[in-house]
């Protein structure tokens, strides 16, 4: 048991030493980029992935500002696709599974916007669907996968792989799930450093009269 405990660790630690450092920038300035335009970012994915797009959605759009909300009147705005389960299993009986992302998607989408999709596999089709949507519509795509990256990756703008054999599910989602927190505390830590500039050149012009 405690040689399949430190087997497991070690493909965890191993994936996290080979993060694709260059594609995880690249995703923090489209994030940049979104807020300076005021737009929104909607994240999904099936399974796993889901609970992971909702998990991040909810500490993204808390934690971010959360020492001087005040002092923030524009935020990021994270929204989960779709946005409740209601919605999910309507599209899905309805229309069909293949749509459960696209389709809500196609009722929220702005220039403005982005997108992030998360599939372990890169494959699943749901989530394509709704990725050819955005490339349509000229919308940037990180794309989070695992295994070969699959389609998400070929398609993506900023290609976030977490490389691991096929099947190593619990490996990439828990590498996933490391990435989607650090994007949380990156921009965290990065508005809290501005405010705390503001506040210095604040003090500094009331000293100044």
């Amino acid at each position: 048991m405690s040689n399949y405990i430190v087997e497991f660790s070690k493909k965890v630690q191993t994936a996290l030493n080979n993060l694709p450092v260059n594609e995880i920038t690249k995703s923090l300035n489209l994030l940049e980029a979104v807020y300076e335009r005021d737009g929104r970012i909607y994240v999904f994915g099936n399974g796993g992935s889901l609970a992971l797009a909702t998990h991040w959605v909810s500490d993204f759009n808390k934690t971010v500002f959360s020492h001087h909300l005040d002092d923030h009147s524009r935020r990021f705005q994270a929204i989960r696709l779709p946005t409740t389960e209601e919605e999910l299993t309507a599209w899905a009986n309805d229309i069909g599974f293949d749509q459960v992302f696209a389709g809500p998607l196609q009722n929220y989408l702005h220039d403005s916007d982005i997108v992030i999709a998360i599939s372990s596999s890169g494959a699943s089709t749901n989530v394509i669907e709704a990725v050819k949507l955005a490339k349509k519509n000229k919308i940037p795509v990180i794309g989070i996968s695992g295994f070969d990256g699959g389609k998400l990756h070929e398609l993506a703008d900023a290609k976030i792989l977490v490389r691991t054999l096929k099947g190593e599910y619990g490996v990439v989602e828990s590498v996933h799930g490391a990435i989607l927190h650090l994007m949380t505390n990156y921009f965290k830590d990065y508005f809290n450093h501005l405010w705390t500039i503001n506040q210095k050149k604040k003090k500094k012009g009331r000293r100044s009269f």
